[in-house]
């Protein structure tokens, strides 16, 4: 039987960054992980890597340089005649990409001296170590672990009664492989994923309609950067989402897809598809576990429970990532990978849940961290606002994206920056500034003094602050 200090159960991004985190700190480490790619062989990285946020912002870049060839290039002085669409190699290039990552894994993997271990984990006893089981192709085998991680991410929400098959009816997997544009495409769920593959297809060339069951759009974000959001989504980029949608039949035949629905007037409604997405949302992956066997607390929605620092109610098991509280972001998920192999190693790790950014990679971009406005007044506390707009920036001017702003919000006694939200080009790069700020607490009045290269698009952020105090120079 092969023994370690430390078994990660899951090898997403949450799990393999705990496994090399764990290596690095001396302790011997294996990882479990039974995810397979469509041609059988086992493949690291999880959801994320093989049929989630690689492959989906592959095709979003794709689909970005389409529209941009037809419809944008032309405020350059190049125009340009004959474009075609050859979706097999952008989804041969998106494949390649996920190989790649994939592969590198493996190497990362190897170069740490993490074990790889193919099939699928599950706990068997405890005691003064913990027995698994890892059943895979050849067979099964018990494995002993001084420490566990449980990694094992999550997994799509379906609707009742509506089965997916990922040819007609899809979630993200399915919709990341499509094999002709759709010449309408139904997307039930406008968060993160519904809009970001809603937006790939849409710039493809199918119509896309999105049916959202709440009453609000972007309920997480800052209400300003929704606002901002569903401005050009739906009256500049012609998205077609309706709101405080109640879903009816879903019947499918041989020429698609009917979707029957309510909205929020009650009026009643009817869109035909070719494909359907379905967005709404993802579970944990707790199941099959063997928590029976160990007495692993599991609540009512299949999260795994732990404290502050992911730490399960049994001795030396803990549990990070998608499977336990908290957003389900990679990032969130790595840094608790690295939080708890540091634990284990002795060290005193630690993750601010207050600093974690949020991301949704449409065009423009939306990202924000910290607080938004509403939670501040809901929690009763005074700040002060500052925003600036893309449009003043020169260097936003020059790469023709002068949508959206960045926002800023500073606590109104102490300047300390609460939360900052944005929405425009390269906003997923621009809110790690913010994301550094906030880490090290840092005021408003900091990001203004710090000197930002001219023209660069970060000036924007120095504009939001700056407008914090009343005091923009550029606007």
């Amino acid at each position: 039987m092969q023994t370690f200090d430390v078994v990660v159960i899951g090898a997403g991004p949450a799990g393999y960054i705990a496994a090399i985190r764990a290596a690095q700190l001396g302790l011997s480490t294996a990882c479990i992980d039974n995810w397979k790619e469509p041609g059988g062989h086992y493949a690291l990285g999880g959801t994320c890597l093989n049929v989630g946020c690689i492959p989906s912002k592959a095709l979003l870049e794709s689909s970005e340089n389409y529209e941009r060839v037809q419809h944008r290039f032309k405020v350059h002085g190049i125009t340009a005649s004959g474009v075609k669409l050859d979706l097999a190699a952008m989804l041969e290039r998106k494949d390649r990409i996920v190989k790649k990552m994939t592969g590198g894994i493996a190497g990362l993997f190897k170069k740490n001296k993490v074990t790889w271990l193919q099939g699928h984990g599950r706990l068997l006893q405890g005691g003064t170590s913990w027995k698994l089981e890892v059943k895979g192709a050849k067979g099964a085998e018990t494995v002993e672990a001084k420490n566990v991680i449980i990694a094992t991410g999550s997994k799509p929400r379906h609707l009742p009664g509506v089965p997916v098959d990922n040819k007609l009816v899809c979630d993200n997997e399915g919709a990341l492989a499509f094999q002709e544009v759709p010449e309408r495409l139904g997307v039930i769920g406008a968060g993160v994923i519904g809009l970001e593959l809603g937006s790939v297809w849409r710039r493809l060339g199918a119509k896309v309609r999105i049916l959202e069951a709440l009453p609000e759009f972007l309920g997480a974000a800052d209400p300003a950067i929704a606002q901002e959001a569903w401005k050009i989504f739906t009256d500049e980029q012609g998205l077609d989402i309706a709101l405080g949608v109640k879903i009816g039949d879903i019947r499918q035949s041989k020429k698609g897809i009917s979707i029957q629905y309510n909205t929020s007037d009650n009026s009643s409604n009817t869109f035909d598809c070719n494909r359907l997405v379905i967005s709404i949302g993802r579970v944990p992956n707790s199941e099959s576990l063997g928590a029976e066997n160990v007495g692993l607390k599991i609540d009512s929605r299949g999260f795994i429970e732990v404290d502050k620092n992911c730490r399960t109610a049994l001795p030396r098991v803990f549990a990070i990532g998608d499977v336990v509280r908290g957003p389900m972001l990679a990032h969130k998920g790595e840094d608790e990978g690295v939080m708890v192999a540091e634990i284990i190693a002795g060290q005193r790790g630690h993750v601010n849940y207050d600093a974690i950014p949020w991301v949704i990679y449409t065009a423009p971009e939306i990202a924000w961290v910290g607080k938004t406005e509403r939670q501040l007044k809901e929690e009763g506390v005074a700040y002060r606002s500052g925003k600036f707009p893309f449009a003043y920036n020169g260097r936003a001017l020059g790469r023709d994206e002068p949508e959206g702003f960045i926002k800023m919000l500073a606590d109104a006694k102490t300047d300390r920056i609460l939360g900052v939200h944005a929405i425009g080009g390269q906003a997923s790069e621009l809110i790690a500034e913010a994301v550094v700020a906030m880490e090290f607490g840092a005021s408003s009045e900091d990001i203004a003094r710090i000197c930002h290269a001219h023209p660069s698009m970060s000036e924007v952020m120095r504009e939001a602050a700056l407008s914090v105090d009343k005091r923009s120079l550029n606007g």
